[in-house]
């Protein structure tokens, strides 16, 4: 099995997660350039390393964890997992969000880096529950949340602003009790 690096935050049999830095910009805009079919109406993408410092700076904030997921053969990015807005107090909860890069869709590595930020945020920051919103069409997203256990709990009109339009979301949540890592990793397409 290959190494783990010293920066991962966590890591599985194929990825693992670890917090952005200044050298992936490059990187991280090629993939994003790439993707542009697949993330069309679904990710504001990043442009400019502009857009990329902005997206560094958001993940200082104390409420996120923002990271990439790197493939652990070979330490390339394949997307962005990120726990969104966590609250304390006696909400203890977060949404996640996540895009892959092409060419890496369908090889189960999104499967993988879910299972990993959900056991990190259930097991590590011990928050209770995970939400998700999917946009009604995103069926490979509603797939993969559903193989991770989530549950549907409704639409929520109009909700985020997505490359210059409001959009409906479906609302998938998870909570600490419901979450089961092994049926994850049961499941991790080869």
């Amino acid at each position: 099995m290959p190494t783990t690096p010293s920066s991962a935050l966590i890591a599985g049999p194929r990825v693992y997660l670890r917090k952005p830095t200044t050298r992936d910009c490059d990187e991280i805009l090629q993939c994003m350039r790439d993707s542009r079919t697949l993330h069309r109406g679904v990710v504001n993408p990043m442009t400019t390393p502009a857009d990329f410092a902005a997206f560094l700076k958001r993940g200082r904030q104390s409420n996120r964890v923002q990271t990439v997921v790197c493939r652990r053969d070979d330490g390339v990015i394949v997307g962005v997992m990120n726990l969104n807005e966590i609250i304390r107090g006696v909400t203890q909860s977060a949404y996640v969000g996540y895009y892959l890069f092409q060419p890496f869709d369908r090889q189960g590595y999104m499967t993988e880096a879910l299972d990993l930020i959900l056991r990190y945020a259930f097991r590590t920051l011990k928050l209770h529950r995970i939400d998700a919103g999917i946009q009604p069409h995103n069926t490979r997203s509603i797939s993969l949340v559903k193989r991770l256990g989530f549950r549907y709990e409704g639409t929520a009109k109009r909700l985020i602003k997505i490359a210059g339009r409001w959009r409906d979301h479906q609302r998938w949540a998870i909570l600490a009790e419901e979450y089961r890592p092994s049926r994850a990793r049961r499941r991790l397409r080869n």
